[in-house]
């Protein structure tokens, strides 16, 4: 059965947390995105709310074994990401590692990594949640290494999110919602971080806004 229609059996009755369609293509993107950024079979990468693992199971089965690390705190949907989304074997072979602490810390896996991902994360995480995962850009990851991430910029349509709480289905609630942020103020965080902020274009697959952040000397 091929990954999509895996997971739209998957999907029928039960919420993941993800569109059910394009799932299999909207992984496959994100995957895209990292190798236009860079990414290579032995680089170390930091996939935060890897979730159902849309993108981890491409990411996966590209790198190396133990260079994918995942964050996801609804534990029963990366339960069933690894049980159902990835095939037979491949935890054994690829030894992929994963945390669920709820808290966006990095600091967990004792690496330094090449690229930290956040898709669809800052479309639901506070300003205060954003700083935390800028600050654990900054301390676990290398010099030369890429945070690439999706938003939604903030607009008369759509308002600066100025609340302290993650917004969205999660492993606390299974209420939807989005948020949006200014660029100016994620361009100010990251210019007290020493780091610059790129855009990228649109994905095909949910047309989110793409942003790429890096170190300042990595340039």
């Amino acid at each position: 059965m091929q990954l999509q229609q895996k997971f739209e059996a998957l999907a029928r009755n039960q919420f993941y947390g993800v569109p059910v369609k394009n799932f299999e293509f909207a992984g496959r993107e994100q995957l895209t995105y990292l190798l236009n950024a860079g990414l290579k079979p032995n680089s170390k990468v930091l996939d935060i709310g890897c979730g159902v693992l849309r993108a981890g199971y491409w990411l996966i089965h590209f790198l190396e074994p133990r260079c994918y690390c995942g964050i996801e705190p609804h534990q029963e949907r990366l339960a069933t990401g690894m049980r159902t989304i990835l095939e037979p074997g491949i935890l054994k072979s690829k030894e992929p590692r994963f945390d669920s602490n709820p808290n966006f810390d990095t600091s967990v896996f004792g690496e330094k990594f090449d690229f930290f991902l956040a898709y669809s994360i800052w479309t639901h995480a506070s300003k205060r949640q954003i700083q935390t995962m800028l600050n654990g850009f900054v301390r676990d990851s290398n010099q030369d290494a890429a945070f690439l991430l999706t938003y939604l910029p903030s607009s008369w349509r759509h308002r600066d999110y100025t609340g302290d709480q993650w917004v969205g289905s999660s492993h606390e609630s299974d209420v939807a919602g989005t948020i949006a942020h200014s660029l100016r103020w994620i361009k100010s965080q990251c210019a007290e971080r020493g780091l610059i902020v790129r855009k990228l274009s649109r994905d095909k697959a949910h047309r989110h806004r793409w942003l790429e952040i890096r170190k300042l000397a990595a340039r």
